[in-house]
């Protein structure tokens, strides 16, 4: 059992300070298992919307819920987003009984409700899957290769870990799609989700997929959108500001678990993922979902020009500017790109993260750092 103690001490103190605090992630990232930290799975407190017997229990929520204490749960909870205007109502009593920790798969539309309705009340936490903080750096490798989400990192074998992302990956088209209220055929949108695994790590440019799958652009931008939002893929948004120079003003593509995105690809073995096209870009996008997790900031940027300089991350932390590269080699060597964008962008900092065991420097400003260590980096 891995312990998940920074995520608990996270909602913990997000309790104390708000009425309603909404923990949001992917399917089966371990929200659940968290939450039961807090509440004991089958007592009054707790209420699990795939549970029959807890949807019954709320078919009167505003009798249901009204005289509980303490802390209670509800999981799911995009299942019933009429709950919402009975929380704003239970938020607002004085003194207040009870704070209410509140579970979702969440898309889009539903986080806007859930603001809307709660504005002022409601704190957001997004988690993720395993990082390199919670099960240590000499995991680094079978991590990437098998991802964070629990039940694919803790699988007996690689065989198991495979099984269960590929049912997983099935499971979430034909199952959990529809309990968020989308209404897509499956096959297309799995077929669309495929052909973005080999667009990771790259600008985006909807023409070309759009073309492949004989569908318009606006529906692809949908599709991309759609993923975005239950946390399967990341948009990673450009930086742009008056420099006299073109600069690329798209954002680029990530499918967010390196797990998924080399059952999407095909990938099947540690062999197969060393010598596979996409092996740096894999290793790139896992490197950047590692640094995510440490940095905790919404304000996330990579950076390029039409003339080949770029930066694969930018993170703005109290003003501050701070610049990430993401190397897999042994020993990452200053480039004439690092320079350019230490200059142009005036960043404080640029760190290239690395698979390796060192830190050292590059020159001045910009230091070589092993990905293992990159929470030692934070706070700035």
């Amino acid at each position: 059992m891995i312990k998940r103690s920074a995520i608990l001490e996270r909602i913990r103190k997000a309790l104390r300070r708000s009425r309603v605090v909404a923990l949001v992630g992917p399917r089966q990232c371990g929200k659940t298992t968290v939450a039961r930290e807090l509440v004991k799975p089958g007592g009054f407190n707790y209420f699990d919307l795939e549970d029959p017997v807890d949807l019954a229990r709320l078919e009167e929520p505003m009798l249901s819920l009204a005289p509980l204490r303490g802390v209670v749960v509800i999981d799911e909870v995009q299942r019933r987003p009429d709950l919402f205007g009975v929380l704003r109502v239970l938020a607002d009593r004085k003194p207040l009984p009870s704070k209410f920790l509140i579970l979702g798969s969440a898309s889009p539309p539903l986080l806007r409700q859930s603001s809307e309705s709660l504005a002022g009340r409601l704190e957001i936490i997004e988690m993720e899957g395993f990082g390199l903080a919670e099960i240590g750096g000499a995991s680094q490798l079978k991590l990437w290769r098998r991802g964070g989400f629990p039940l694919s990192y803790l699988a007996r074998s690689e065989q198991d870990s495979l099984v269960w992302r590929k049912n997983f990956i099935r499971t979430f088209f034909e199952r959990d799609l529809a309990g968020l209220g989308i209404d897509i055929v499956p096959t297309a949108l799995l077929r669309f989700w495929t052909m973005l695994a080999h667009y990771h790590g790259q600008i985006w440019n909807a023409a070309d997929p759009a073309r492949s799958l004989g569908i318009s652009e606006p529906t692809v931008r949908r599709y991309l959108d759609l993923l975005t939002g239950v946390f399967m893929v990341r948009q990673l948004p450009p930086w742009h500001e008056n420099l006299k120079k073109r600069q690329v003003k798209a954002p680029k593509i990530y499918i967010r678990d390196s797990g998924l995105l080399h059952q999407l690809l095909g990938v099947g073995s540690e062999w197969e993922l060393l010598g596979h096209p996409k092996c740096g870009a894999s290793w790139e996008g896992y490197a950047i979902e590692e640094i995510l997790k440490v940095a905790r900031t919404p304000e996330i940027y990579f950076w390029a020009t039409h003339n080949g300089a770029e930066l694969d991350l930018m993170l703005l932390i109290n003003g501050r500017r701070l610049g990430f590269e993401c190397k897999r080699s042994d020993a990452p060597r200053l480039t004439p790109s690092m320079r350019i964008a230490m200059s142009d962008l005036k960043l404080e900092r640029l760190i290239v993260v690395y698979p390796g065991e060192r830190r050292y420097s590059l020159s001045k400003n910009i230091l070589a750092v092993p990905l293992r260590y990159i929470a030692k980096e934070f706070p700035l």
